[in-house]
């Protein structure tokens, strides 16, 4: 296969996959989002998100992300706070739940590349995966720990009321 029609199977693969699974990802239901579960658990080693931080200065490159709903219309727009209420700060946190579920999943496809690649191309296709999905898992958890940090002080507030 010469590398153009290589670089256009890649290409369209890809886009396919992303669409795909984002979709599905998108369908499913906030509530899911809203309870806890052990992938989405900010450890402690990751130091209420200041790890992520420290290691990648997240808050400096974090605004030059893609948001999703630049994308998909009728999606929640994670690039501010929607207020600064419980619920708000809690649909917010889901969402981030979401949109790092729908990034490790957009990581899944990346082993596919090696049915019709070279060795060498499929290894750029796991490297595309990688770069294009782990920046919006590290800020994801960056966000979700400042959230999960604010809506501990608001229930301290109110414990103390």
């Amino acid at each position: 296969m010469n590398l153009f029609l290589l670089f256009l199977v890649n290409f369209f693969c890809w886009l396919l996959f992303h669409y795909l699974l984002s979709y599905i990802c998108f369908k499913i239901p906030l509530s899911f989002f809203l309870k806890e579960h052990r992938l989405f658990t900010i450890a402690k080693w990751e130091k209420e998100g200041q790890l992520w931080n420290r290691l990648f200065q997240v808050k400096k490159w974090k605004k030059h992300l893609i948001d999703g709903s630049s994308i998909v219309k009728h999606s929640y727009n994670k690039s501010h706070l929607h207020g600064t209420r419980q619920e708000a700060l809690n649909e917010f946190s889901a969402e981030t739940k979401r949109a790092e579920l729908t990034h490790w999943v957009l990581l899944l496809p990346a082993p596919l590349f090696f049915l019709w690649n070279p060795a060498w191309a499929a290894w750029l296709n796991v490297l595309y995966a990688v770069i294009a999905n782990v920046p919006f898992i590290v800020t994801q958890r960056y966000n979700r720990a400042r959230l999960e940090r604010a809506l501990k002080r608001q229930e301290m507030r109110k414990s103390r009321h």
